[in-house]
């Protein structure tokens, strides 16, 4: 879907204090939110908590502990929200130990038509987009400034996620600007669990050498950027944005984690353009989630659009999927988290050794066991090498001959950790205050062994049940 609109580029974003207060005086309903990504969203760009169904190796907490960890939003939260005429319906916010989340404040029904939950003006957002002529928006770059120097030494494919970066802390730098308030909502640095933030050594605790390797690149790709363009011969108004490394690395995670793609249309030019929006920022992830989300354009305005995709209580969070068929490696490098219950994780298997996918699925099918377990099951025959031939059913002893083959495969790829499943999360229980960093990269590798165990125990269930 191409949406349609016009921007106009005289716009002017600034917005003082006074004139805040005033747009905000009177206003006594408070809004709410969620999100949405069209058809052309590959990765949107939230950066939250995630939201998960029980697992069996895990005790899921109890309803009465989620709900006493939930704090509602401090009212200067609302008080930004109608710069600009910013409206929302039928959602709030409320902050928990992993940041805010959007949740219903009142029922919602599965309906084929989509509903609007947000209308966000185009002003309060940064853009950028892909193709020359470059179109920022809102206006707030002066001509001639030298972020546009900057921005230009950069590619637009490949370093959307720098741009944005600079465009955010010069948003930041900008006085009365809407993103020096909103700033104080987004997570600080020892709030990220994104891993640019991580040290050598927590990077080791990810017991993943490739994701390591992955991530020291991108660490060293924005040291190399922020030594090149803020050294100590750049005037005051660019060194200012970030006198320090870890203030650029800071944005940058932002800018990963938060930024949605969008195509639309500007008169005849269809523009590729990489976007932070706030507010639609704060809905978290699910891999199984209750929303699906999309947008449009109408009027200077960008209306956020759910369809639930199962009926959603008053109170209960509503969550998007971000990332649709990647596995956890690819959430960590993106977003800081991964999950025992990803259905698109993976094991590599190097052996022969092949069960049968209509005999194994036959088994589970009619096995009646719990939702949230089939579904978990479901997941582990995805990554599983198997054969399917019809009609033609297998040999009982070379299918036990391959599911033992397989469950020793997965018991050797255990055994080459330094930790069990057990001794992960004895760990994170007994380090409570950890760096959010460190928390992350434990709940990686725990979560890798997790789904390794998933896969034993599915094959066991199986190896009691072949049907033929």
């Amino acid at each position: 879907m191409v949406s349609s609109v016009s921007l106009n580029q005289t716009a002017n974003c600034v917005i003082s204090t006074t004139q805040l207060k005033g747009l905000c005086h009177g206003l006594s309903w408070r809004p709410s939110y969620s999100f949405i990504t069209d058809t052309h969203n590959k990765v949107p760009p939230i950066k939250a908590s995630v939201a998960t169904q029980p697992f069996p190796l895990l005790k899921p907490p109890k309803a009465e502990d989620l709900a006493s960890e939930l704090e509602p939003a401090d009212p200067d939260f609302y008080k930004i929200g109608y710069v600009r005429s910013m409206r929302a319906y039928g959602i709030e916010f409320k902050e928990g130990p992993d940041g805010f989340g959007v949740y219903a404040s009142k029922d919602v029904e599965p309906l084929r038509r989509p509903r609007v939950i947000m209308e966000i003006p185009l002003e309060l957002m940064l853009t950028i987009s892909q193709k020359l002529p470059w179109m920022f928006f809102p206006d707030i770059v002066p001509v001639g400034h030298p972020i546009f120097d900057i921005i230009n030494s950069t590619s637009p494919e490949t370093d959307w996620d720098l741009r944005l970066a600079c465009l955010l802390l010069f948003a930041f730098d900008h006085e009365d600007n809407f993103w020096q308030l909103y700033g104080d909502f987004l997570p600080s640095a020892d709030e990220c669990t994104s891993l640019l933030l991580a040290t050598e050594e927590e990077l080791l605790e990810l017991q993943d050498s490739n994701l390591a390797s992955t991530i020291r690149d991108q660490q060293h790709r924005a040291i190399e950027f922020w030594e090149k363009n803020w050294h100590s011969g750049v005037p005051l108004k660019i060194k200012r944005l970030a006198r320090q490394p870890e203030r650029f690395i800071w944005a940058l995670s932002v800018a990963q984690s938060r930024c949605i793609n969008m195509q639309m249309r500007i008169g005849a030019l269809v523009q590729h353009a990489n976007m932070l929006i706030p507010y639609a920022d704060m809905l978290n992830h699910s891999f199984q989630p209750n929303c699906f989300f999309h947008w449009r354009f109408k009027d200077r305005m960008l209306e956020v659009m759910i369809n639930a995709g199962q009926r959603i209580r008053k109170g209960d969070e509503m969550t998007v999927d971000y990332m649709c068929r990647q596995k956890n490696d690819m959430f960590m490098q993106r977003y800081g988290f991964s999950s025992p219950v990803n259905p698109w994780d993976v094991i590599q298997f190097s052996g022969n050794a092949c069960i049968h996918l209509d005999s194994f699925l036959s088994v589970f099918n009619i096995s009646g066991l719990p939702d949230e377990y089939y579904h978990n099951i479901i997941a582990a025959a995805r990554t599983m090498p198997t054969w399917s031939d019809g009609d033609v059913p297998p040999i009982p002893s070379v299918e036990r001959k391959a599911v033992k083959e397989l469950q020793e495969e997965c018991q050797q790829m255990l055994r080459k950790f330094p930790t069990n499943s057990k001794q992960d999360q004895k760990l994170l229980d007994s380090v409570p205050d950890a760096r959010r960093t460190l928390e992350a990269a434990i709940k990686y590798r725990l979560h890798r062994k997790l789904f390794v165990e998933k896969v034993i125990q599915a094959l066991d269930i199986y190896h009691e049940r072949i049907l033929f």
